[in-house]
C-alpha cells in the first residue's frame, strides 16, 4: 500500500494532498498547522493507512499547494476553511474524522460547525479552542491585533525565521537531537518563497477571529458531542495543557492524554499518538 501525491483544482487554486489507504475504510482528514503542511503527517500516514483512508491537504500558501498573491486571495481562516470545505466536497468525503493541529483547529472546527453531520470524531493534537490554552507566547501577536502598526507587524517577522521554525520543532522535546531537521527545513523553504511572509503575517492578524469563534465551537461540542481524542504535547510554547483539559468541559466522550513533548508531538511521540488514535477510533467507528 502506497501514499499517493495528488492535486485538485479548487476555485482556480491547485490544492496538493496526500492520500493513502482503502476508500472503503473510515476516512481521517488530517489538517496541518503553522508553518507546516501535510509533510508533518508523512510518518503518521504510514502508521494509519492499513486501517483508515487518509486525506491530508496543503492549504493555499503552504506546502505544495499554489500560493496565490495577496491581491488574488484573501488569506483568512474563513477563506482557507472555504477552500478545504470545497476540497472535501470535490473528493466526495461524506463522513470523516478530523485530526487538527495548530492552524488545523480553526480550519477543522469551521468545517465541523458548518457540516456537523459529516464529523464522526475529532482528534486534536495541540489544536486549540479555548482561551485558557493561549500562553504568553501569543503576547506579541495580541499586541499586533490591538494596535496593527508597521512596528508591531515587524516585531512578528522573527517568528518566520529559520531559527524560530527550528525552535518550534525542538522546544519542549525530551531529545532535540532526535528531531529531523528535514521537518523545519521543509517548512522554511516555503516560508522563504517570495510573498509568503506577508501571507503569514496576514494570518497572524486574522487569528484574532479564531479566538472570537471559540464560543461557537464550544457550543458545537456541547450540542453535537463528537467523540474527541486530545493528544497534546504539554510543553508546547503556544498552546498550554489547560487548553487540552478544557475540551472536557463541553464533551462527554473526551479522552485526554498529555505527552511530555513540544508543539509537534508527532516528531517525538509518533508511535504513541498513532496507537492512541487507532484505539480511540477503533472503539467508536464500529
Amino acid at each position: 500500500m502506497l501514499v499517493q501525491y495528488k492535486t485538485v483544482i479548487i476555485n482556480d487554486i491547485n490544492v496538493f494532498y496526500r492520500e493513502a489507504g482503502n476508500i472503503n475504510k473510515p476516512t481521517i482528514l488530517l489538517l496541518h498547522g503553522f508553518p507546516s503542511s501535510s509533510h508533518m503527517y508523512r510518518n503518521l500516514i504510514t502508521q494509519l493507512m492499513d486501517e483508515y483512508h487518509i486525506i491530508a491537504p496543503d492549504y493555499p500558501g503552504f506546502g505544495n499547494s499554489d500560493q496565490p498573491g495577496m491581491n488574488e486571495f484573501e488569506y483568512t481562516f474563513d477563506n482557507i476553511a472555504h477552500i478545504v470545505n470545497d476540497f472535501v466536497e470535490k473528493l466526495k468525503l461524506e463522513k470523516f474524522s478530523i485530526y487538527v493541529h495548530d492552524y488545523g483547529a480553526p480550519v477543522g472546527f469551521r468545517l465541523a460547525t458548518k457540516h456537523p453531520e459529516r464529523i464522526q470524531a475529532i482528534i486534536t493534537q495541540n489544536g486549540n479552542a479555548y482561551e485558557e490554552g493561549l500562553l504568553s507566547a501569543w503576547d506579541p501577536i495580541r499586541t499586533y491585533w490591538e494596535n496593527p502598526t508597521e512596528e508591531n507587524k515587524n516585531n512578528l517577522k522573527s517568528l518566520l525565521s529559520v531559527d524560530f521554525t527550528e525552535y518550534q520543532y525542538t522546544n519542549g522535546t525530551r531529545n532535540p537531537n532526535r528531531i529531523s531537521p528535514d521537518a523545519w527545513n521543509m517548512d522554511q523553504f516555503v516560508l522563504n518563497r517570495p510573498g509568503n511572509k506577508e501571507i503569514q503575517l496576514a494570518l497572524f492578524y486574522d487569528y484574532q477571529n479564531n479566538v472570537k469563534q471559540y464560543p461557537s465551537w464550544q457550543e458545537y461540542f456541547r450540542t453535537y458531542q463528537p467523540p474527541t481524542l486530545v493528544v497534546w504535547g504539554k510543553n508546547d510554547l503556544f498552546f498550554g495543557p489547560k487548553g487540552a483539559l478544557a475540551f472536557q468541559n463541553d464533551l462527554k466522550d473526551c479522552d485526554v492524554h498529555l505527552l511530555n513533548t513540544g508543539h509537534f508531538p508527532l516528531e517525538e511521540e509518533l508511535e504513541n499518538s498513532a496507537n492512541l488514535i487507532k484505539q480511540f477510533l477503533g472503539e467508536r467507528l464500529k
